[in-house]
């Protein structure tokens, strides 16, 4: 038996006094006016009709209204759990086990670039690997083991010897104890010296700048011993404050610090995983007024481990970023992987922390 439930527009029948029984099928509100008056008999149809019509259209607007509030209500759920589901993603970013594992960039002679490393700048070859059927090879090279520092990966594409690095990249940065020695090493050994050993402009820290035989800048930075000899990779973005927030929210990294310099027209902001002096970071540089960079073909990539490259897919997405390789194992090894874009066009690989420390094996 339904029940009739009145109306705030008080709906009223058009008439006074009735006296009958109502039929079964209907519930009278118990708000309704009092019936048991008496009305002559010719009334009684029209009046009945009158009350069914009051009943079905009140019983239509109390359904319609129920629905549209169930909507309302399903609505609100579905945003309330997809803005926690949001939440608990970028909470989970910054509880991930991550840590810049290696950058990859391209050279035109291998063999000439691990002598200059090793010779110049006292890396140690880790490993290297030969891909005939896919044409390049592969080295490793850094200052301790890879499951432990951040190195640089190499790759040799069979039959080029040249890439353009481009406008957008920076340098790379290395802490050595003694930068004047270390650039009288580099030059004995044919090195080209692009900035003098000396302070850096507005502070103590002494530095210098070389460059490699493919044209890729290194920073010296006058250091005491360090755990990561290898700490700094330098891109140029075009928005650094939007560069920060992807970085922090989507990339779980912490703002170090933030520098800005006026009189020659650039802030920089360094951004990482820990301290500077015992991790690698990203040193992010906005020239005042440069918005868009040429990336060339030199640069490719850094490589970031995690604990889950499906939940670092998905905070890339809400954050902005741009998937370039959805997450899952590569062919052959099955080591899971993602690769996606920053705002400004960066490429990072996020890889698996498991698979990565068993592909070492």
């Amino acid at each position: 038996m339904a029940r009739i439930v009145p109306m705030a527009s008080s709906i009223k029948p058009s008439f006074t006094s009735l006296k009958f029984s109502a039929p079964s099928r209907f519930a009278l509100p118990r708000s309704a006016p009092n019936l048991c008056c008496r009305v002559p008999s010719l009334h009684l149809s029209s009046a009945i009709l009158q009350l069914q019509s009051f009943g079905l259209r009140t019983s239509k607007l109390f359904k319609e209204d129920i629905r549209s509030r169930s909507v309302t209500v399903a609505g609100n759920a579905t945003q309330a759990s997809t803005a926690t589901t949001h939440e608990n993603v970028l909470e989970w970013v910054k509880q991930d086990k991550r840590r810049m594992l290696h950058v990859v960039y391209r050279v035109g002679d291998m063999d000439r670039t691990i002598k200059f490393y090793t010779e110049c700048l006292g890396m140690k070859l880790l490993r290297k690997r030969d891909i005939p059927e896919e044409r390049y090879t592969n080295a490793f090279l850094g200052y301790g083991p890879e499951d432990s520092h951040f190195v640089i990966e190499l790759t040799y594409n069979y039959g080029v010897d040249k890439y353009d690095i481009g406008s957008g990249f920076g340098h790379f940065g290395i802490a050595v104890e003694d930068v004047s020695k270390t650039v009288d090493l580099i030059k004995v050994k044919g090195g080209k010296v692009s900035r003098e050993p000396g302070p850096v402009k507005g502070g103590n820290t002494v530095i210098a700048f070389i460059e490699d035989p493919d044209g890729y800048k290194f920073e010296l930075l006058e250091r005491g011993p360090t755990p990561e000899p290898l700490c700094q990779v330098m891109l140029r973005v075009g928005d650094l404050d939007r560069a920060i927030e992807f970085y922090e929210k989507a990339y779980g990294m912490e703002l170090l610090r933030k520098k800005d310099n006026p009189e020659h027209k650039y802030t920089i902001a360094m951004l990482g995983y820990g301290p500077e002096v015992k991790n690698a970071v990203m040193e992010l540089t906005y020239n005042y007024g440069v918005t868009e960079y040429e990336k060339g073909d030199a640069y490719a990539q850094i490589a970031i481990g995690t604990d889950d490259v499906y939940k670092t897919a998905e905070a890339v997405k809400l954050c902005g970023g741009k998937i370039t390789r959805e997450p899952g194992p590569l062919p052959g090894i099955n080591t899971k992987i993602t690769a996606c874009l920053d705002p400004d066009g960066w490429k990072t690989v996020f890889v698996d922390n498991i698979d990565f420390v068993k592909e070492l094996e």
